[in-house]
């Protein structure tokens, strides 16, 4: 099964400021605001929904194709992905702007402020899907609104089968475009807080949103996902427990990976869910959306202690 992920590919550059941000400011001189914040550690973490879903798959043993935009400073980032499994052939590098970048100062009070450039992102609505051959499955990922409308609309065009994943673009589409993103879909996936987003901005019930595609799957964080068809009960699977839990950016972007994985490996609804479950396990585990470790005897170990002996005997035979 081959599946190309649309999406962002980014670099985060997270500062901490050992202080309070409302310390530093003069409420009667914010409209004359200059002001700066010594950090005190950085760290630069690689990212984007695109690129962390493709290299999720990529670690599972698929070989996605990864089609986004970047800029010439991107040049390790992709090593990085091809290495772990990522077909990087359709990327596109800019010749003038620089790669996403996502910029945020966090103060001692987990209060941030931060600044996203999206550079090379612009140029993704001017990759065409049509010269990467038959396609499977297209994943449309939040990216630049006008690359994720062109690509659904290609996915419909040439009678692709599309998973829409429009998640944080929820917040600044509007009804038409979210309508034109998700109508016909053969997956949606949404948080519990953006599935409330597409019914207010669409004004579709959720009788509706059914109609108009083939499996809808909603994650509720520690609450686990609930996957819904027309006509059938609501499948509900559980999390798989974290060891400890670090930092949970990245991980409904890891269940996208292993659910999509576990699909080309022919398995079921519940298993899917129950592979991506616990990928996510592995990010909400450590800090950064692609340093967590992989290893298959642990993960069916951990697959067998959170969904039965079952689901492992299933899973085996395709992890590498």
């Amino acid at each position: 099964m081959r599946i190309a992920v649309t999406g962002s590919i980014a670099t985060d550059h997270l500062l901490t400021f050992d202080g309070r941000f409302v310390e530093q400011l003069l409420p009667d001189q914010l409209d004359k605001l200059s002001v700066v914040f010594l950090a005190t550690d950085l760290q630069v973490r690689r990212g984007g929904t695109g690129a962390n879903i493709a290299f999720g798959m990529g670690v599972l043993g698929q070989r996605p194709l990864l089609v986004g935009s970047v800029g010439k400073d991107a040049a390790d980032y992709l090593t990085w992905l091809a290495d772990h499994g990522v077909d990087i052939s359709g990327v596109r590098v800019s010749e003038t702007l620089a790669s996403p970048r996502f910029t945020v100062t966090t103060d001692n009070d987990q209060n941030q402020i931060g600044a996203f450039y999206p550079g090379a992102m612009a140029e993704a609505a001017g990759i065409e899907l049509a010269p990467f051959g038959d396609l499977d499955l297209v994943v449309v990922a939040p990216n630049d609104p006008g690359a994720m409308l062109r690509h659904t609309a290609e996915c419909r065009e040439r009678g692709i089968p599309f998973a829409a994943d429009p998640s944080q673009t929820l917040t600044f589409l509007d009804g038409d475009a979210i309508r034109a993103l998700v109508e016909g879909a053969t997956y949606l996936f949404t948080n519990e807080y953006e599935a409330g987003l597409v019914r207010d901005k669409t004004g579709w019930d959720d009788v509706e949103v059914l109609d108009l595609v083939q499996t809808r799957i909603t994650t509720h964080g520690a609450g686990g996902i609930a996957v819904e068809r027309k006509g059938e009960e609501v499948l509900r699977v559980p999390v798989a427990p974290a060891d400890h839990i670090a930092e949970p950016t990245g991980v409904g972007d890891a269940f996208r990976a292993g659910f999509l994985t576990a699909t080309a490996w022919g398995l079921g609804l519940e298993r899917a869910c129950q592979v991506g479950a616990l990928l996510a396990t592995h990010v909400v585990e450590t800090v950064g959306t692609q340093e967590y470790a992989y290893a298959a005897d642990r993960f069916l170990a951990r697959l067998a202690s959170a969904y039965g002996d079952d689901a492992a005997a299933e899973v085996q035979p395709h992890l590498a």
